[in-house]
């Protein structure tokens, strides 16, 4: 399967769902690190009071939102980074917020780069970023086998996905109790994750 075939003709909604099990492939500089998406949120453009690009708002910062699916959207949120995908055709600013992910190779990389228990590695958008050593470099630009990525051939599949609010999307009316964020249930990437919810065996994973 290709990216393209991927991020198009399905609802945002319905690819931040599909995206839970795919591998996401970084080429640091120190060689490749991959995880599995384990959580994700949609956003979904001009009508969504929580996305950057309610009412159409467009600005310098947030222009990769009006690409092609497949464009990387990433911003700084404080002193953190977010990596968002874009997932409808140019002009259609919808997208998917990466939340959690779970190491697959390159894990002495990502503990270097973010030097906390594993627990804590990549619980979180901004975590990952941070184990992953992504900064704004590639917003703007397609996902790609030279930089980042998707592999399909090593996808896994989530026992069960969970849904809920989105985090941290507060006085937005009727947008702040959607349930927009989807995460395998289980998984100990995940954020907020409470340890008694926690598949210790298979990681929510068949």
């Amino acid at each position: 399967m290709q990216i393209g075939d991927f991020l198009t003709n399905l609802p945002t909604q319905q690819i931040a769902a599909s995206l839970l099990g795919q591998r996401l492939v970084y080429q640091a500089e120190d060689g490749p690190i991959s995880a599995w998406i384990t959580e994700t949120e949609a956003y979904l453009g001009t009508q969504d009071a929580g996305a950057h690009a309610f009412k159409n708002h467009q600005t310098k910062r947030n222009q990769a939102l009006w690409q092609a699916a497949g464009t990387i959207y990433i911003y700084q949120m404080r002193t953190q980074f977010l990596l968002n995908l874009v997932t409808q055709a140019v002009g259609v600013p919808e997208c998917v917020l990466i939340r959690g992910i779970e190491p697959a190779s390159g894990l002495v990389q990502m503990q270097m780069n973010r030097p906390v228990p594993l627990s804590n590695l990549t619980t979180g958008p901004g975590k990952l970023m941070q184990a992953l050593g992504l900064d704004k470099t590639l917003n703007g630009r397609p996902l790609s086998p030279e930089t980042l990525t998707i592999d399909f051939s090593s996808a896994r599949t989530p026992k069960q996905i969970g849904h809920s609010a989105r985090i941290g999307i507060l006085n937005k009316a009727d947008w702040s109790t959607a349930p927009l964020r989807y995460y395998v249930v289980g998984n100990p990437f995940v954020s907020q994750i409470h340890k008694r919810d926690i598949d210790t065996v298979h990681h929510g994973w068949r």
